[in-house]
């Protein structure tokens, strides 16, 4: 969306950040080390992409390796039936999280503000129910990276500014899908998953909705077209498209971020059926916006089809 050079250093800072909180929370680093490897890892990854840019596929690999060695440290999902392959099952489901929530948040940073700023909130709505339950210290590695986020948006509005670059939207998407599988949120199974889902429901909405959108018109037929498309179709361009300002789909999305995060929050201490109603009702608010997107854009090109002489 921009027209100039725009420096991409914006993810060093909020690393750097990161770190420098983690000197007052050395004490249990063990329990989410894992998630600070792998993150590392990702921002290097996204760093040298910035200066010298790699093939999707490669990125893509690279990724999915990096999850698969945070897999091996102990970081996975444990919601799978007991069954031979139940092991190898669970490391394919993360390794998918990881991976997902990770682009997830690198197709989110398409305006100024948004990615940071949703990752805040994100953060936010966590540290509300880590600190409800007593998780103190992988709370206080989300308030460091929220503090680290909002010191970086003012450079990112600006007229001189700084862009996170792929290294910061890729870090942000693994600290947060980390974070997402670290945290203890429930006792119930179905609360356990649907927190973190319903916390992220934006980026996860924004990847399913632009590869239904992309696959209904043909621009992508298969996994490497996927990987390597990239156009102005996100849910915050569409927001634009529909005649509001960046600033206004920003603000939007930072509000349809909140409420999902505010339910989370209402569903950590319910029963499987709340959890489970919370995914509902995350989908169905989405759904419905998806829908008006969909509506509005038909009707604004039949608009501009009237129109021509």
């Amino acid at each position: 969306m921009h027209n100039v050079a725009t420096p991409l250093l914006g993810g060093a800072a909020l690393y750097i950040g990161l770190i420098a909180g983690l000197f007052f929370n050395t004490r249990n680093i063990s329990l989410f080390f894992p998630v600070i490897f792998g993150a590392t890892s990702v921002f290097i990854l996204g760093l040298v992409n910035d200066v010298t840019p790699l093939s999707a596929r490669l990125r893509f690999l690279w990724q999915f390796l990096i999850a698969l060695i945070v897999v091996c440290m102990g970081v996975h999902v444990d919601f799978v039936p007991k069954f031979y392959g139940k092991d190898i099952l669970e490391a394919l489901i993360t390794a998918v999280w990881f991976v997902g929530i990770t682009n997830a948040y690198n197709y989110l940073d398409g305006l100024d503000g948004l990615a940071a700023g949703s990752a805040a909130i994100n953060l936010f709505c966590f540290s509300v129910i880590l600190y409800m339950t007593g998780q103190y210290s992988l709370g206080l590695l989300a308030i460091s990276l929220i503090a680290s986020c909002i010191a970086f948006l003012p450079y990112n509005f600006q007229k001189r500014k700084m862009f996170l670059g792929e290294a910061g939207s890729t870090f942000l998407g693994f600290i947060l899908a980390g974070i997402g599988l670290v945290g203890n949120w429930a006792g119930d199974s179905i609360v356990k998953i649907s927190i973190p889902i319903v916390v992220l429901g934006v980026p996860i909405f924004d990847m399913i909705f632009t590869t239904i959108m992309r696959i209904k018109e043909g621009k992508v037929r298969n996994l490497v077209e996927w990987l390597q498309y990239g156009g102005k179709d996100h849910f915050h361009h569409y927001l634009v498209d529909l005649g509001l300002k960046p600033v206004g789909s920003v603000l939007f999305i930072y509000c349809v971020t909140l409420s999902l995060g505010i339910s989370a929050i209402v569903i950590s201490n319910g029963t499987a059926m709340e959890g489970f109603l919370g995914i509902i009702q995350a989908s169905i608010i989405l759904g419905m916006i998806g829908i008006l997107i969909v509506m509005g854009k038909k009707h604004r090109n039949g608009e501009e089809v009237l129109t021509k002489p």
